[in-house]
């Protein structure tokens, strides 16, 4: 009997954060367009999680399709030590306008995680190029910044990155502005700055994504920045998921009072269409790499580094972004979330709890016995409760999101909304 393609998938391959044993058959996507996904029999999924927070301009979207098929037929790739060409230059040049106005070299790597490997090898070795021995990180508690060692260290010291604790270096960890804890966020800070030999502080502006869509205050986030420039720490914000208009501005860091050093990007950087990664920075570290000592070069690069085919992607994701069609359908989303949240998603008549909302992004959690863990079973049952209805939502642990495609139209977003209504009161009446 001829298998299906998941029962190829389960013979030959190793997903991610998966557990492989007993692991049920993988859907099959065969074709992607706008906000839908369509499986081998031709069943829609409404995508409102963006495929892991990547495609914010949707799937297939033919500007994209046509701007990469342009690129393939002139160059798609080329060593990027000692060359270049058109597509990085461009997107260097494009981005740079867009960013705080700080902001003045950028960095291609590969994904998120090389972003913020980046980033904090040029933090360690700014100040080792400056003949400091500053040689620690702030982070906050439950953060998450990618899964290669250096993101790890500098990520919540949890399950995902238990196996790993002994190999990973040591941070201080304070913990997030979120509200109820301001006061005692900023006072962790001035401790850990008392000891005068922080490098830099990285966090998620705003939003700290996979350890649940918390959310912090710009006021409360602003101040912790203040503390970290009057001590000349360098900022980092990680704007990896909170990039390229998801919190109502292009960037999370617009709505900040301190601008960032460094800057670290990818997901939405190419429309979610090819795996790109990106960091930014300061003309006064970018300078400190200049000399004639030749070991205080940035020694960091990737085979991929400034492809081609990528840079066009992220160029034509940015022709869609800056677009009067996206700026509307992101303020559609930001107000149908609110419209939701106001008249339906009610705490009072379901178990839900902490709802919130940050442009595009809207999040809540199910009030139930266990804790908000990633392991709680509420999203199992959550995740296939979904998906049987055609819709694709991915909760962490009890905490459901929805963080769709700009593009996605009304019909769509309404059934998603309906869909979230129906398990609540599945809940209830159970």
């Amino acid at each position: 009997m001829k298998k299906s393609l998941g029962q190829r998938d389960l013979d030959v391959i190793w997903h991610p954060y998966s557990q492989m044993k007993n692991m049920p058959e993988p859907i099959a996507i065969s074709s992607g367009k706008g906000a839908l996904l369509f499986d081998e029999e031709g069943n829609e999924i409404i995508d409102a999680i963006s495929s892991w927070w990547v495609n914010i301009h949707g799937h297939a979207h033919p500007h994209i399709q046509k701007v990469i098929s342009d690129q393939l037929e002139t160059l798609e790739h080329v060593i990027f030590a000692g060359f270049t060409h058109k597509p990085a230059v461009e997107l260097s040049e494009r981005l740079l306008k867009i960013l705080p106005g700080n902001q003045k070299r950028t960095f291609f790597s590969d994904n998120g995680s090389t972003a913020v490997e980046v980033a904090l090898k040029m933090t360690f070795q700014f100040w080792r190029n400056n003949k400091s021995k500053r040689n620690k990180i702030i982070a906050f508690k439950g953060s998450y910044h990618g899964d290669t060692f250096g993101a790890m260290s500098v990520s919540e010291r949890g399950a995902f990155t238990k196996p790993f604790w002994p190999y990973l270096f040591d941070i201080v960890f304070i913990k997030p502005p979120t509200p109820g804890n301001e006061d005692t966020s900023l006072n962790e800070l001035k401790n850990a700055l008392n000891e005068k030999d922080v490098a830099g502080f990285i966090y998620e502006p705003l939003i700290q994504g996979a350890s649940g869509m918390i959310m912090h205050s710009p006021t409360a986030l602003s101040a912790l920045l203040e503390c970290c420039r009057k001590e000349d720490v360098l900022c980092i914000a990680d704007e990896v998921m909170t990039g390229f208009g998801r919190t109502g501005k292009l960037f999370a860091s617009e709505f900040l009072s301190i601008e960032p050093d460094i800057m670290c990007f990818s997901k939405g950087l190419t429309g979610g269409v090819l795996p790109m990664g990106l960091t930014s920075c300061t003309s006064n570290i970018f300078d400190s790499f200049l000399s004639d000592d030749k070991s205080k070069t940035l020694f960091h690069g990737h085979s991929f580094t400034g492809n081609p085919i990528g840079c066009a992607a992220g160029l034509a994701s940015l022709d869609l972004l800056l677009s009067p069609d996206s700026e509307e359908g992101r303020e559609y989303i930001s107000k149908s979330h609110l419209t939701f949240i106001e008249e339906e998603l009610i705490p009072g008549e379901f178990p839900i709890k902490n709802i919130r909302k940050q442009g595009t992004i809207m999040a809540f959690e199910i009030d139930n016995e266990e804790t908000t863990s990633y392991f709680n079973n509420i999203r199992d049952n959550a995740y296939n409760f979904f998906l049987s209805r055609g819709v694709l939502l991915r909760p962490l642990g009890n905490v459901i999101y929805i963080l769709p495609p700009y593009c996605i139209k009304e019909v769509e977003l309404k059934k998603v909304y309906e869909v979230i209504i129906e398990f609540l009161t599945s809940l209830k009446s159970s």
